[in-house]
Order: C-alpha cells, then sequence, then structure tokens
C-alpha cells in the first residue's frame, strides 16, 4: 500500500483509486504494476478513446499486428484481439487486488463497440463476446447508459457478467441504471448465478457538466455566480439517490443471496478549466463506497496536493438541489444539458473508434 498521505487518505475514507487509461506500454513497462504498489491504484478503465491513442503508437503492437496480418484477419479482428489482450493482461496484473479485496476492487473495462449504443439486442451480444474472449473473472464490460443501453444492461447482468454502465449524466438516468442492475441481478438468480461473483459500478460523469453548464452561464447575466457548481451538485444527488436505492427492501433481499451494491463511480475528472483546482472532482467527492476513476494526471495532482478533508458528499443533497433550482431559474435547460452531454459522449466515442479502425487498417497494410 501507498505511503503518499493523500492517496492512503482517500483510500481509507472509502474511495477506490482507479485509473483512467491503459495501454500495451504501461503493461510491458510494469508501470500499471508500479501504480498499484506505488499509487494506491486498485482497478483500470478504458475507453474508445484510451485504445485509439495507445495504437496509435504502432511500436508497441508491431509483433502482433504482423502476426494478424500474416494470418489475414480483418481490421475488426485485429482490433479486438489487441484490445482484449490488453485487458486480459491487465486483469492477470490486477489479480491480487481482486482477491485480496473480496472481488470488489481489481477490476479492468472493457468498452463495447460505440457505434452499438443504440442497439440493446447488438450492445448485449457483444458483451457476452467481450466477456468469452477476455475470460477474467475480473472484466467488467462497459455499456453505455443510453435507452436502448439499459435494457441490455439487465440482460448482460443476468448472465452472470459484471458491468461498467458508462455516460451517465443526469441523475434520472443514474436513477434508471440502477433499477436496471436490479432487474439484472433479480435475473441472474432467477438463472442460477451466484450473485457474490457479479459486480458492477455506475459510471456518473462530472467535468463534462461544468463545461457545458458553464458555458451556458457565460451568456446569462448574473450567471457567473452558479459557474463551476453544477457538477459537483449533480454528483452529490447522484449519490444521495444511490443511498436511497441500496436502503431498499428490493435491495435488501438480494444483498441476502450475497449480491454486491453497484458502486458510484466518478469519471470524467479530470479537469477542464485551468481556472480550477486540478483535482476539485477528488477532493468535493470523497464519499464511502465509491471510485474514482483518474486520468494520469489528475492521479499525479492528487497525489502531490490534493485536499482530502473526509467525506463532503452524505448529507449534501438539499444543498445540490439548490444548485439545480438556481440554475433552473435563470434559465438553464437541464433536460437539454443532459441529452447534449449524452449525445456528444456516444459520438465523441464513435469517432474515436473509427480513428482506432483507421489506425490499425494502415498498420495492418503496412505489415503486409
Amino acid at each position: 500500500m501507498t505511503t503518499n498521505p493523500n492517496l492512503k487518505a482517500l483510500s481509507e475514507a472509502g474511495v477506490s483509486i482507479w485509473l483512467d487509461d491503459l495501454s500495451r506500454q504501461r503493461i510491458s513497462s510494469g508501470n500499471l504494476a508500479e501504480l498499484i504498489t506505488d499509487q494506491a491504484v486498485v482497478g483500470v478503465t478504458s475507453n474508445p478513446t484510451i485504445f485509439a491513442n495507445a495504437l496509435s503508437n504502432a511500436a508497441d503492437y508491431n509483433e502482433k499486428v504482423r502476426e494478424l496480418a500474416a494470418r489475414g484477419a480483418s481490421v475488426d479482428d485485429t482490433v479486438r484481439e489487441l484490445t482484449t489482450a490488453d485487458v486480459r493482461d491487465a486483469a492477470d496484473i490486477f489479480r491480487n487486488v481482486y482477491e485480496s479485496t473480496g472481488r470488489v476492487d481489481g477490476r479492468v473495462s472493457l468498452e463495447v463497440d460505440p457505434r452499438l449504443a443504440h442497439d440493446t439486442d447488438r450492445t448485449v451480444a457483444e458483451a457476452i463476446d467481450l466477456w468469452k474472449a477476455v475470460d477474467r473473472p475480473n472484466l467488467m464490460v462497459k455499456i453505455p447508459a443510453t435507452l436502448a443501453g439499459l435494457p441490455a444492461i439487465t440482460r448482460v447482468l443476468a448472465e452472470g457478467i459484471s458491468v461498467n454502465v458508462t455516460l451517465i449524466f443526469s441523475v434520472q438516468r443514474y436513477s434508471d441504471v440502477m433499477d436496471a442492475f436490479l432487474a439484472g441481478l433479480e435475473q441472474a438468480k432467477a438463472n442460477g448465478h451466484d450473485l457474490a461473483q457479479i459486480s458492477s459500478v455506475a459510471s456518473f460523469f462530472v467535468s463534462r457538466v461544468d463545461t457545458e453548464i458553464d458555458k451556458r452561464l457565460a451568456k446569462i447575466e448574473g450567471g457567473e455566480e452558479l459557474r463551476g457548481k453544477a457538477a459537483i451538485a449533480n454528483a452529490r444527488l447522484a449519490y444521495a439517490a444511490y443511498l436511497d436505492v441500496f436502503a431498499s427492501e428490493r435491495w435488501e433481499a438480494l444483498a441476502a443471496d450475497g449480491a454486491k451494491a453497484q458502486r458510484p463511480l466518478w469519471a470524467s475528472t479530470g479537469v477542464k478549466d485551468p481556472a480550477y483546482s486540478d483535482t476539485r472532482y477528488v477532493d468535493e467527492l470523497v464519499a464511502p463506497n465509491t471510485v474514482n476513476t483518474m486520468p494520469e494526471a489528475t492521479l499525479k495532482a492528487t497525489a502531490d496536493h490534493a485536499d482530502v478533508r473526509g467525506d463532503l458528499v452524505t448529507g449534501t443533497a438539499a444543498a445540490s438541489q439548490q444548485v439545480f433550482d438556481d440554475l433552473a431559474k435563470i434559465g438553464i435547460d437541464l433536460d437539454d444539458v443532459f441529452a447534449v452531454l449524452e449525445s456528444e459522449g456516444v459520438e465523441k466515442f464513435e469517432k474515436s473508434w473509427t480513428e482506432l479502425l483507421e489506425t490499425v487498417g494502415q498498420q495492418l497494410a503496412q505489415a503486409k
């Protein structure tokens, strides 16, 4: 365990530190293993943008690409082979963490093809394929919280597969996600699966909310007073919803059968606006039984100068709701904000996936 006082304080406050990045270089250099011992990192998340960036460094993947090219592999099959290999090897590195935390942490996430975000059946099929391809118990398959994603979440959990629900922006959609989670566990139980083996997190995106709302506030007289308040208030309201759902009788019945609660995960915690502290989405969102997945820059900043003051989330629902009431009063259309963020989130990942396919296509052509 790390001796860094900031990272240690976060862990002791109930926050699991996950790294929001993965690459072959991190795995082969030993960096990922070092982050576990030195930086208290107990999990990893990936997404299409992360893999697009990783695979743009052809040197790390040359040998495998040449092998696949010689076999006549397609671009899609090559991308599947490369990404699942990285996730499988990362899962092996985190296996001891997975075991020592009672299968709570030590998780590595891999996202379904983002082009399937609005197709329930194909998302389910892809999630099952990824689960089989990686073949590691500490994998989490990432499914976006689109309207089509919600039933997919339930159906995938019902198959006994652990799920990281991604691209959650609003508390309402988060409530739908928790309902999908509970339904999935109920079906998993009916299907004969051991609920203790199934894990889930709900990735609630943070910084992008401030980015979108601050942009709108700049066009409203008096809006400056509310600048930078929305994202943290939104996450704190989400945590209040989490506490309500996981104190319900419906949840208690599942917990009695060994189920683990779906933890809130704070995603998009890298600060976009240089006017804000680079650790604000860590400092202000400390709460028990949460995950904070950080880009490396945020992890380093947290280790260096975070201001960890314990739980700043529990009991803040009323004050957080007031922020949203104030935003609505001055004309911020919150429903539109969240619709725009979800649409942009899916589009960004689709664009990254297209770039990934193009990069790999070029690498295959060169290898041939």
